[in-house]
Parts: structure tokens; C-alpha cells; sequence
């Protein structure tokens, strides 16, 4: 045997002695089987993963950012690389072992307690239930470029609709769709990207813009670092979606290697991408103009319009349309493989544990869907504040859900060992790596207070999360 196929031996073995948590059910390829089916392939992962990160929180977030942080915003994109990555890397490790639909929130149950397994699940369905709800918001804002008439509440609804009835395609289906999804904004960006650096070194027709813009309107700390810290706020949520490939291990065709495989290719290109992309916006245009701070169309859009580029904003503007489309896609997903896995650890009502005849749990997408009529109510009453009111109680919930994966991976080095070293993918630096990223995640919590439209964001998800324990408890005690 050649050591290439021993080491794979030892990683199919770790798989196989260690993967058993409570809660985690069987998994069968054959259609017939009441469980989810392993059809996703790891192109299909990857680009899922990269559409679920690359969404609002850069297309339309990064107006809030920019204000807060002038073109130091870079310096954000950077360092919250450092973080993303550490979250990534720990939960790929445990989705090695451990490729199960229930994801970190079987890993929590397994590594920590039934408390923090439920709770985690039950909070990542129901704050993507909210980002879901922000991110057809957001589609809605962005239509209003084209038809600033029309009511908010209208599109909305359209794209509800839209977006339900492919998640209740097949999931092969659903993620060849995703791709393509995920690929127009991927080249999007790319171009996005190239346009500018051809503007900035006077590559185009165009006299060369050069780098005065980062420091002519008030240097380049115009807030200090003060600002850049209360920006982390908002920027950490361009990288809340590494977590995807986990919940898609429960579907993935070869997990032990479409994994890592997708973890490394999704992180490294979403540094490459946000780090270049914010570069580039802040050099060509003045930081003032497209951060304003107000939600009313993405600054990439802007950027484009004051360049006058004929059509390029109206082209842009489509790109992170699709953008928006493609991370509310992903996170209806992600929120129905989430309560299924809850009901399938009789946590949560039998039937949205239950598979259509196409291997899609369809009651459980039926209330995944919440979140869209949530987003309906609030663009009919408060369209003004309804973004910013639901992305910042998300982004609070997915801090938590962020540490509670750094705790559990802290348990599960403990408990594995020395096989670690049969990993295929391993995060550096441990245990450091992993503390550093919990108390990083708890300060920027804290931050939120300061930050305009995300001041209620903690306290409700901390009423959130009351309820949540009210329900794991009245559960446990019958």
C-alpha cells in the first residue's frame, strides 16, 4: 500500500470510529431512504459555501462599514480574515468527522452539552430565517434603482416565491442552480476588481486616479482606530457563511475529501476577493461619497454610476441583485437542513423531520420560510429600518453561534487526541487560536451598543435565546 492511500485509510478510519453523536441519523444514497442524499458535489459545495458568504453584508453592508471605518475598511477585511479563517478550519476539522446534516449543532451536543446542541441549532435556523427575510429586503432596495415606484413589499414577495420553489427542487438541482448563482458574482467581483485596478494605474483610457483618494478626505483613520474597531462589527458578518460546508457534509458525495478541499478553495478566495474588492473601492472613489451610511443601494453600484461608465451601474446593480439571490437561496437551504436535524433529535415537531418523495423536507422549508413573510410585514410598516433591524439581530446570533463552534472544537481536540494528526485539514496555533477567536467575537458584541442599527441587536437575540432555553427545557422535562 502507498502511503498516500494509508493516510487516506486513516482519515476514512477516523470518520468511521469516532463519528456517533446522539441526534445523528443514518445516511443513505438510495432515493428511497428517509434521509438526506449525498448529491452534492464538491464544486457544488464550494460554490454554496461562497454564495452564502458573499452576499449583503459586502454588496450593501459595506456602506455602514466604509462610513464607520473611512479606508482603513481595508484593515477590517484583513483582520477579519484571521478570524474567519480560525472558524472555518475548526469547524472543517469536526465536519470531517463528523459529516452529519445537524453540523456544529451536533457537534456542540456531542462536545459540550444538549443544551448548547439544541440551542445552536435552533438559533442558526431562526437567524437564518432572519437573514433571509434581509437579504429579499435587500433585493427589494436594490429594485427601487430601477423602479423607485414600485412598492418594497411587492418585491419582496416575488422573490419569496421564486426562491421557495427551487429549494424544493432536488437538491442536486438546487445545488447546480446555486453555482451558477454563486459564479455570477464571483466573476463579478473579479471584474469589479480588474475595471479598477485598470482605473487606478491608468491602464484604461481614462487618466490614472492613483491612490490619493485614501488619504485626501480626512487621511486614511479618519475616525481613528476607534472607527475600524466598531466597524468589525458589520464587516465580520461579510464572513459569516465559512460555517456553510458544514451543514452540507450531511449531503456531500466524498466528505473526507470534498471538505477540506472546499474549505481551502471558499476561505482563501474570500480574502482574496473582499480585500481586493475594498481596495479597489475605496481608491477609485472618494470614501465619503459611496459610504454614507444609509441603506439605500450598494456602494458598488455607486462607484460605478460616478465613474459614468455608460450601463456599468445599471450592470452592477443586477450583479448584486443576484448576489442577494444567491445568499437568501443558501440560507433557506441551510435553515431547512437545520430543523430537520432538529426534528430528527426530537427536538423539534416529528413531521419537519420527514422527506418528500424527492428527498426534500418540505415542512421543514415550509417554515424556513417565515423569515420572507417576516420581511413582507416589516417592507410593508417600517421599509425604512427593515433591513438594518433584521441583518443586525442575525449578525448578533451567528456570534453566538461562532463561539459556541470554537468551544466545541475545544472539546473535540481534547477528545480526539493524537488522531488529529490524521486530519486532512488542521487549524494552527491551537488551543490560542481558538480562545483568541471567542473573546475577539465576545468584544465585538459588546461593540454593538455603539454602532447606529445594530444598538437592539444583542439584547434581542439575548430575549432570543431566552426563549429558546424555555423551549429546551420544557422539552427535557417531558
Amino acid at each position: 500500500m502507498s502511503a498516500a492511500s494509508g493516510d487516506e485509510a486513516r482519515r476514512r478510519k477516523v470518520t468511521v470510529t469516532i463519528a456517533d453523536p446522539a441526534g445523528e441519523q443514518a445516511l443513505d444514497s438510495t432515493p428511497s431512504a428517509q434521509n438526506l442524499q449525498r448529491r452534492l458535489t464538491e464544486r457544488q459545495i464550494s460554490m454554496i459555501a461562497i454564495g452564502g458568504a458573499i452576499g449583503v453584508g459586502l454588496f450593501l453592508g459595506s456602506s455602514v462599514t466604509i462610513d464607520l471605518a473611512g479606508p482603513a475598511v481595508i484593515l477590517n477585511y484583513l483582520l477579519g480574515a484571521i478570524l474567519a479563517l480560525i472558524v472555518a478550519y475548526a469547524v472543517a476539522e469536526m465536519a470531517v468527522v463528523h459529516p452529519v446534516a445537524g453540523a456544529f449543532g451536533i457537534y456542540a451536543e456531542r462536545y459540550l452539552s444538549p443544551w448548547f446542541g439544541f440551542t445552536v441549532r435552533a438559533t442558526y435556523g431562526l437567524v437564518q430565517m432572519v437573514a433571509i427575510g434581509a437579504e429579499v429586503t435587500a433585493v427589494a432596495i436594490y429594485f427601487r434603482y430601477w423602479f423607485p415606484g414600485t412598492p418594497q413589499w411587492l418585491w419582496v414577495a416575488l422573490v419569496s416565491v421564486g426562491l421557495v420553489a427551487i429549494n424544493a427542487a432536488q437538491v442536486g438541482n438546487f445545488g447546480e442552480f446555486e453555482y451558477w448563482f454563486a459564479f455570477v458574482k464571483v466573476v463579478a467581483i473579479i471584474v469589479f476588481i480588474l475595471i479598477g485596478i485598470a482605473l487606478i494605474t491608468g491602464l484604461s483610457p481614462r487618466p490614472a486616479v492613483g491612490f490619493r483618494n485614501l488619504v485626501a478626505y480626512g487621511g486614511f483613520l479618519p475616525h481613528g482606530y476607534l472607527g475600524v474597531w466598531l466597524a468589525f462589527t458589520l464587516t465580520i458578518s461579510s464572513y459569516m457563511g465559512v460555517e456553510v460546508i458544514a451543514v452540507t457534509a450531511g449531503e456531500a458525495e466524498r466528505p473526507e475529501k470534498a471538505i477540506p478541499r472546499a474549505m481551502r478553495t471558499m476561505v482563501f478566495r474570500l480574502i482574496l476577493f473582499y480585500v481586493l474588492a475594498m481596495t479597489v473601492m475605496v481608491t477609485v472613489s472618494p470614501w465619503n461619497q459611496i459610504g454614507d451610511g444609509t441603506i439605500s443601494g450598494s456602494p458598488f453600484v455607486r462607484v460605478f454610476a460616478a465613474i459614468g461608465i455608460p450601463y456599468a451601474a445599471a450592470i452592477m446593480n443586477l450583479v448584486v441583485i443576484t448576489a442577494a439571490l444567491s445568499s437568501a437561496n443558501t440560507d433557506l437551504y441551510l435553515t431547512t437542513r437545520m430543523l430537520f436535524s432538529l426534528a430528527r433529535g426530537h427536538y423539534a415537531p416529528e413531521p419537519l423531520g420527514r422527506l418528500g418523495r424527492n428527498g426534500v423536507p418540505h415542512r421543514a422549508l415550509a417554515v424556513s420560510s417565515l423569515g420572507m413573510v417576516l420581511a413582507i410585514l416589516l417592507a410593508i410598516y417600517v421599509p425604512k429600518g427593515a433591513f438594518l433591524l433584521m441583518y443586525g439581530s442575525a449578525v448578533a446570533g451567528m456570534y453566538f453561534v461562532w463561539i459556541v463552534i470554537l468551544l466545541a472544537h475545544l472539546r473535540f481536540r481534547r477528545s480526539i487526541g493524537a488522531k488529529v494528526n490524521d486530519l486532512p485539514l488542521r487549524l494552527r496555533l491551537f488551543p490560542v487560536s481558538s480562545i483568541m477567536g471567542i473573546l475577539f467575537l465576545v468584544a465585538i458584541g459588546c461593540s454593538t451598543f455603539y454602532v447606529e442599527g445594530l444598538r437592539y441587536s444583542v439584547p434581542i437575540f439575548a430575549a432570543l435565546l431566552a426563549g429558546i432555553s424555555l423551549v429546551y427545557w420544557k422539552v427535557q422535562r417531558n
